[in-house]
Order: C-alpha cells, then structure tokens, then sequence
C-alpha cells in the first residue's frame, strides 16, 4: 500500500474498522446468550438463571457502549475521507444505513436502558422480552450495515445516472435481497456468536479453576458450549457459500485467496500450503488436495475457476471496453442543460455501461482514460490484482481457528452433557487461552472480505482511487494517528472494566430465608 492520500486513507477506515469489530461480534452474541439464560429464568423461576443474565448483561453493557462509540466514527469517515464515493453512490449506500440508524439503532438503545433499568420494574416475562428486543435491535443492525457493505461486493440493483454522476436505486428489493449481503449477514453474525460463546466459556472456565461461582460457571459452560457448537458448524457451512458466491461475483478474490495464478483443469484443487510470490507470479512449495477448491468454489466436478493470469486478460478486454464507454459518457455530458439525449446514444451507454468502472481504473495514471498507452491500460488490469500473501494467509488462519472451535466447543459440549465439566483442568486452561482467538478469526474475516475487494471500492463500478476526499497528506496522517491513539485507548479502558467486572464477580444471591422465620401465610403457601 503506497503512502499517499490512498493509500493512508484506505489505512484509516481499515484501521478504525479493525478496531470497531473488536466490539461488534461479541455484542452480537452476548445479545443472544442473555436472551437464552432470561427465558430459562421465567421457565423455572430458578434464581440462578437471573444471577446469570445479569452479570454478563454488565459485560454486554462495557462492549456495547464502546462499540457504538467507536462505530459512529466510521459513518463520518465517509463524508471526511472519501467524499467521491458518498457523491457516487450514497443514494443507494445512504438507504441501509439510514434505515440502521432509525430503526435497529434506536430499537437496541431503548431497550438496552430497559434491560439494565427494568429489572424491579417490569414483570419476569416483559423483561424477558426486552432482553429478546434488545438481541433483536442488536442484530437487525448488523443486518442494515451488511447489506451496505454487501452491494460494495456485488453492486445490483442500480444504475448511473450520465447526467448527474451518481448512482441511483433501480430496484431496492434487489439491493435488499442481494444474495452476498444476505450470505454475509448470516456468516458474520454467527461468527459474532463464535465469539461470545468463547468468551463465556472461557471466563467460566477460568472461575472454575479458580473455584468460584461454580453454579453459574457450569451452567454458563454448558450453555455457551451447545450454543458455540452450534454457531461453529453454521460458521463453516455459511463460510461455503460465501465462497461459492464469491466464483460467481468476485472471481479475482477467490482466485488471491488461494495464489491461483493458472486456470486449473476442473475440478481445482485446494492449496493446503504454499508461499504465494506476486513477483514472480507463482506459489512456492505448493502443497495441493485434489478437487476440493473445484467442488467448495462451484459445486460441481466440471466447473473451472479462472487464475489470477486469466483474469488480468479479461479485465484489460473490459478497460478497453470501458475506454468506449467512457467517450459514450462524454458525448452526453456535453450536451445542453436538459437537453434529450439521443436514442441511439443513451442506448450505446446502456450497453457498455457495465465497463464503465474499469476505465475509471485508468486514472490513477492518466486524466482522461480515453487517452491512456497500451502499458497504462496493462499497468490498470494488474491493478486488479489485490495482495495475494495477507489474503492467502489470513483466509488459513481463519479457517484452521474455525476448525479448532468445533472440536473445542464439541469437547465441552460432551462434559456437560456427562456433568464432567471440572474433570480434565488442562481443557480448563485450553478454554481460557482460546478466549481471544475467535477475535483473530473474525479480523482475519474482515481483511479477506475488505482487502480481497480491492482495488474497488464498489465491485466493478468505482475504483478506491477514484473514490477518495482531495485532502493533504498532512491531515489525513494526522486523524489517521488521532484515532489509533483514542481506540487504543478506549480498549485499555474496556479490558480494565471488564475484567474488573470478570474479578468481582456476580452478584451474591439472597440467602434462603430460615423456615421459622417464614410468616405463617407463607408457609401455608409453601405448603
């Protein structure tokens, strides 16, 4: 990544996103697990299922305040750093998260302070159902902000307007019902319960060690075991078709993330190992399983998935059909205000408008793309190409962790179901040192999906270039350092809370109270 105006601010948004999903998964996921431990509450009445809800609702409480600190910065950075882009295409991207911002984040801030306020003030089965409101809110909106970020994968729905610049919604249930939107809403979502379920797991590993709370850790564990089971296995079949979509609609990322470099015969096999050269075009050292990258990447034996090689030809063919298309948008802009445009010209347009974006690829090295050399249009189509290494490795890394959760969560889910929780101490301190690794899978995620994008801001349509504020280098280092600087921060701050939280423990329950002291109509009652 070059250090300019770019390239720093492409390094900003990922920064702040980085960090921002250091609270986004386990909020989602905690939502789910209080709703969980407050409906046994109201089914058996059983303190110790209210103790439950509400010592890690005091957790929720720490990550999700800073995770909507840290998230607001985010929606500003699109009119501070990449103004170009919220002009291009905010009428379609501005929908979702205005949506996100009037219903899912008002319905989960409401019922947040009744989930923490209504506990003597609300009967058990209406605070239940705030608890499932305010998991409700909390989802819906990671629903909203994917489906954003899905149509920057997999733009539909949509067209340019040549007379405004912008783009404009065509057809919003497209955008809504985008397959890859709707693919990554659910796999990210159960990631996010990935991660809480590790996180109870492992704390309540940790006061099982050290002999406290014992009721509520075992009971924690064998919830957050079954639940995290769950989760890990859907992670795995959902990540399927996520990569399935991504042979459709993101061909160069599939193709980066496995150091493709050759069209394989069908079905591809699946690097297990390799160091991926982007100099040298080739993956060193290759240690390859027959079939499996055909069969996960198009389901079939006979489906080919294009090389990295194969699909630098293609995209050149589309820059130089985008050349066309950009004269085509010329001609029409020069025309007189409000003026018609012509039939055959508006008609020209729609036809090679889909190549429209990969001529704006030119400008990077040329003003006007209809004048660019053979070697920039060369120079454009490898542009293309993203980072093969961090893409390679961090694809691995998330799926050898997720691989892990699953014998993890299933050995735990064994125990509990044999009461034999405390038996193996060792499983104990596996439980507590794994407490961080759902996080390294979930940033290994967003660097697959975001940087696998690249050099698109929006798939096809508008290069990451292009999409950038004219600001000085100066500013955007400076706010760049402004923001490690306070994230870096409010994380010190919340890891002391939390674990301030983790050390002091739930609340003690109420002693029973002694049979002579009961009043006489309550032991007639308890009669």
């Amino acid at each position: 990544m070059e250090l300019d105006v770019v390239g720093l601010s492409r390094l900003q948004f990922a920064m702040t996103a980085l960090y921002h999903f250091l609270f986004v998964p386990l909020t989602l996921g905690l939502s789910i697990l209080l709703a969980i431990m407050e409906t046994v509450y109201v089914m058996t009445g059983r303190p110790i299922w209210k103790q439950m809800t509400q010592f890690w609702g005091v957790l929720f409480g720490i990550n999700f305040a800073l995770g909507v600190s840290t998230g607001l910065v985010m929606e500003f950075q699109f009119g501070m750093n990449w103004s170009y882009y919220s002009h291009y295409v905010g009428d379609i991207f501005g929908a979702p998260l205005a949506i996100e911002g009037l219903m899912a984040f008002f319905l989960e801030a409401t019922f947040v302070g009744l989930f923490f306020f209504g506990w003597e003030r609300l009967s058990r089965r209406a605070h239940c159902i705030v608890t499932w409101l305010t998991a409700l809110g909390t989802n819906f909106s990671a629903l909203w902000i994917l489906i954003a970020n899905g149509w920057m994968q997999n733009p539909v729905g949509a067209r340019l307007n040549p007379q405004t610049m912008r783009m404009e919604v065509s057809d919003f249930a497209e955008v809504l019902f985008n397959p890859v939107a709707q693919a990554k809403f659910v796999h990210t979502v159960s990631a996010g319960y990935v991660v809480a379920a590790l996180f109870v797991l492992g704390v309540s590993a940790w006061y099982l060690l050290k002999g406290r709370h014992l009721e509520l850790a075992k009971r924690s564990m064998t919830v957050a075991a079954s639940f995290g089971l769950a989760s890990s296995l859907s992670v795995v079949v959902l990540g399927d078709e996520s990569g399935y979509l991504s042979s459709e609609h993101q061909k160069m990322k599939l193709a980066a993330i496995e150091a493709m470099w050759h069209t394989e015969p069908a079905p591809a096999p699946f690097t297990a190992f390799g160091l991926p050269d982007q100099d040298a075009r080739e993956t060193h050292y290759a240690i390859q399983i027959p079939w499996v990258m055909g069969l996960i990447g198009t389901r079939s034996l006979t489906g080919q998935i294009p090389g990295i090689l194969d699909l630098v030809q293609l995209a050149e063919r589309r820059i130089r059909e985008g050349q066309a298309a950009y004269d085509t948008l010329q001609q029409i802009r020069a025309l007189p205000p409000g003026s018609a445009v012509p039939a055959a010209l508006s008609q020209a347009f729609d036809r090679q408008s889909p190549s429209l974006g990969y001529a704006l690829l030119l400008k990077r090295y040329v003003d006007d793309p209809r004048q660019a050399t053979d070697e920039q249009v060369k120079k454009a189509a490898w542009d293309t190409v993203p980072q093969v290494a961090p893409l390679y490795w961090s694809f691995r890394v998330m799926v050898g962790l997720g691989l892990f959760f699953i014998v993890l969560t299933a050995t735990f889910f064994v125990l509990s179901a044999r009461r034999r929780l405390d038996a193996h101490p060792w499983l104990l301190k596996v439980a507590v040192g794994s407490i961080p690794l759902p996080w390294i899978a979930a940033e290994c995620g967003w660097i697959v999906a975001e940087l696998g994008r690249q050099p698109w801001a929006v798939e096809g349509v508008l290069p990451t270039a292009v999409a950038v504020s004219h600001l000085g280098i100066e500013t955007v280092l400076f706010t760049l350092l402004g923001f490690v600087a306070i994230y870096t921060v409010l994380i010190v701050v919340e890891m002391k809370l939390m674990l301030a939280a983790i050390r002091k423990g739930p609340r003690e329950l109420p002693a029973p109270t002694p049979a002579h002291d009961v009043p006489l109509v309550g032991k007639v009652r308890a009669v």
